[in-house]
């Protein structure tokens, strides 16, 4: 009997020790999804976008169209073990729906099915490997859409790190954004990023910031270049299509202001531009359409009281100017500093996220160039042509990474309206990312 006990006791050591293994390996489990790049078969409308389900928000949420079957995507970022997921529906659930991960988005493996969803806040334990995990829905349990605040996938693996975290501050938050402010270097016929090392095979731009900026640009020369930006860390080039009223040339005068801003909802998630990415914005075969449908804000051309001009005006009352703003992509894919078309590795949020093909949030250029034309411009045209073919290039080219990064850090993250180093004069009390000589603190 005594032996009995023994053995007895023995099993109950031994099971204790199984679960002393197995518990921590359970809590091992981190989300993954938070904060990652989202996708959806389709969006109920401004607001709703997919990237709201994974914001770690129980106050946003993401919504369809109503109709079956829809489904609603995450992309780890790499391979993962998935254990948990869990979803908390809005009011329009689903009744059937399965859980589903893929390793390359296009072949999924069922985790988890039901045809009896009940709606509210569903925990799952499941068990399977993916890097994209999704919600299929193919029975709504209500005459709308399908909608969920919170769609959360545990596990091990995926991209790693942590992502950018929400501010705490408590002021309200109406800008996110910092200035660069760069004045005219050279008007030439030369484009460094669509025609590398052929001088003049371009039609005349504009250059402002890096001094140095010609077709046969790098970005060890620009590094190594002036500036005429006020920021002296700000080594970066950017160009535009020139100005002419007939055959004369309108140069720009004093600095020209280029934004650097949030582009997506979640502003705190903005990350500095890595060193050598360029693209170009907008194009100069574009139509009027084209230009004045641009995925991004384009405010067009104004002066005076004049604004939201698609072409350039006919004429401009004494004294003003001609001014144009549009802005740019700002979402990366991660991988390429740049792309034969000098596009395709950028791409424009939907419904204020970034798409899962270009993941990474960077900063919103949005170039306002001031040109000083005024009385009759019916004979003003751009060097591409006609207003609508107004488009820019963009080399960066910052000699501190640490500078950068701390201008989007405390500016974009930070929620402010901030000058060329990093201060807001609405809200003194939250300082400058610079110092007055415009270095790190």
């Amino acid at each position: 009997m005594k032996q009995s006990l023994g053995a007895a006791a023995l099993l109950a050591v031994a099971l204790l020790a199984a679960l002393a293994i197995v518990v921590p390996a359970s809590a091992a489990n981190t989300l993954l999804s938070i904060g990652r790049p989202a996708t959806a078969s389709s969006i109920e409308g401004g607001g709703y976008g997919a990237g709201a389900a994974f914001d770690g928000d129980a106050g946003t949420r993401w919504s369809s169209q109503a109709a079956d079957p829809q489904w609603v995507q995450v992309d780890l970022g790499g391979p993962a073990a998935i254990a948990q997921v869990e979803l908390a529906w809005e009011g329009a659930y689903a009744r059937a729906f399965k859980i589903q991960a893929s390793i390359d988005g296009g072949t999924w493996t069922d985790l988890y099915s039901t045809t009896t969803g009940t709606g509210g806040t569903q925990t799952l334990d499941v068990s399977g490997t993916g890097r994209y995990v999704r919600m299929h829905g193919t029975a709504r349990g209500t005459g709308y859409g399908y909608s969920l605040w919170e769609f959360k996938v545990y596990g091990t693996g995926g991209a790693g790190g942590t992502p950018r975290p929400r501010p705490t501050f408590t002021d309200p938050v109406t800008h996110r954004e910092f200035q660069a402010n760069c004045s005219l270097t050279a008007n030439r016929p030369d484009d460094p990023i669509v025609y590398p090392g052929l001088p003049g095979a371009s039609h005349m731009h504009t250059f402002v910031g890096n001094r140095t900026t010609n077709a046969y640009s790098t970005p060890a020369s620009l590094l190594a270049g002036g500036t005429s930006c006020t920021n002296p860390h700000d080594r970066s080039a950017y160009w535009f299509p020139s100005f002419y009223k007939g055959d004369q040339l309108i140069p720009t005068t004093g600095h020209q202001v280029i934004y650097y801003k949030s582009g997506i909802l979640e502003y705190w998630r903005v990350q500095p531009f890595p060193q050598g990415l360029r693209f170009v914005v907008g194009s100069p075969t574009a139509t009027l359409q084209q230009f004045r449908d641009s995925p991004g804000t384009v405010e067009g051309f104004e002066c005076g009281d004049s604004t939201r001009n698609w072409d350039l005006p006919a004429s401009c009352p004494a004294g003003t100017q001609v001014n144009v703003r549009y802005q740019a992509p700002s979402c990366w894919n991660g991988v390429n500093l740049d792309s034969p078309d000098h596009k395709s590795h950028m791409s424009y949020p939907a419904a204020g996220y970034c798409p899962a093909s270009h993941p990474v949030a960077v900063p919103m250029l949005e170039f306002k160039i001031a040109f000083p034309a005024d009385g009759d411009l019916s004979q003003a045209r751009l060097s591409s042509g006609r207003g609508y073919t107004w488009h820019y290039d963009f080399f960066n080219a910052w000699d501190n990474d640490a500078i950068l990064d701390a201008l989007v850090t405390h500016c974009i993250n930070g929620g402010l309206q901030c000058n060329d180093r990093g201060y807001d004069q609405y809200k003194p009390h939250r300082g400058a990312a610079l110092t007055e000589n415009y270095e790190l603190p």
